[in-house]
């Protein structure tokens, strides 16, 4: 089977890895995004599934605008593909390049559709607080995330995973899942199945605007957002800027993976406290971090990092900064 692979960032490389490593499979070529320039010199940087092609010899090709380059188009025609596979490759493609492959453009997409459909389904899963996500092949179709689905793969989300746990997680799925799916196209065993679009649900593209956090929220929401959203969610100590990005509810159950019943973690207890303004540090647990207090509940901070330096365990952060019980987060 000849395939042109189009993907961009690291989560896409385990699938790319896996097809030219799969004896049944030719990768062609491979599309991604242009270069980008990253880090404090503005280098031009190669995007992760760039870096993977070149190490296996593969031809790249990387429109700014695929649905305009003629080049890239006409390529795209010469390379009689039988699939295009697709995982986060970051532009839209048009109804002519859906048409090309005889098999058509398979996607891997990081949820279970029809449930978050969009740009960033990993991140607003965990935000949500679901406790299961996973991966759905899809034949794709001109709308967003809308095509016939293929195969799913489900994975148990736990109470301490973060957008980055997860996103390795459903990247080597995606990757067993795609092989799945490209053989059982190939071979005919694989019936299509329309979305039921009133059971869709949307996972938009995250803006500033959700990494501030609102103490006033309950922990359990706070700590959702907080791993959905890593590493970039922010509070305000001493009028300065501090990431916060691992902590713990304390007294939240956890649904532990494999079982369907919720067991009390091993956590440390609620602390016994009077009423305190959402945002207050009500207590220091020695070696592990301050613990906020929330709209409802407390929180345990595991890693912060202060504007300026570098990212620190819970506790030697309120060593670092001498973090005083009664002080206000967040004002």
């Amino acid at each position: 089977m000849k395939i042109v692979f189009l993907g961009t960032p690291q989560f896409a490389v385990p699938s790319l890895e896996r097809l030219i490593r799969q004896e049944d499979f030719e990768v062609v070529a491979v599309v991604t995004q242009p270069d980008k320039r990253r880090g404090r010199g503005s280098e031009l940087m190669p995007s992760a599934v760039k870096s993977a092609a070149l190490l296996h010899d593969l031809p790249v090709w990387q429109p700014r605008r695929i649905k305009k380059d003629v080049e890239v188009l006409a390529q795209l025609r010469a390379a009689q593909a039988d699939a295009f596979v697709v995982v986060a490759y970051g532009q839209i493609l048009s109804q002519e390049i859906l048409d090309m492959p005889r098999l058509g453009c398979i996607n891997a997409h990081g949820s279970l559709l029809p449930q978050y459909r969009g740009a960033a389904p990993i991140q607003w899963s965990l935000y949500h607080g679901e406790l299961q996500t996973g991966i759905t092949t899809m034949l794709m179709d001109a709308g967003m995330d809308t095509g016939a689905m293929l195969l799913k793969s489900t994975i148990p989300i736990a109470l301490l995973d973060n957008a980055l746990d997860l996103a390795k997680t459903l990247s080597v799925a995606a990757a067993d899942l795609l092989v799945e799916t490209l053989l059982g196209l190939q071979q005919g065993r694989l019936q299509p199945i329309p979305q039921d679009n009133t059971q869709a649900t949307y996972a938009p593209l995250i803006q500033k605007a959700d990494y501030l956090l609102d103490w006033a929220k309950p922990a359990i929401a706070l700590h959702n957002q907080i791993r959905g959203f890593y590493p970039n969610c922010f509070t305000t100590l001493r009028a300065q800027s501090l990431k916060v990005t691992a902590t713990i509810p304390l007294g939240h159950p956890v649904a532990v993976s494999g079982s369907s019943e919720p067991e009390r973690s091993a956590m440390p207890e609620i602390l016994p406290i009077e009423q305190q303004k959402p945002g207050t540090v009500i207590g220091l647990l020695k070696g592990q971090g301050a613990v906020i207090q929330t709209g409802d509940g407390q929180l345990l901070l595991k890693e912060a990092q202060l504007a300026g330096k570098r990212s620190q365990s819970g506790w030697d952060f309120a060593n670092g900064a001498r973090l005083q019980v009664g002080e206000v987060l967040g004002e």
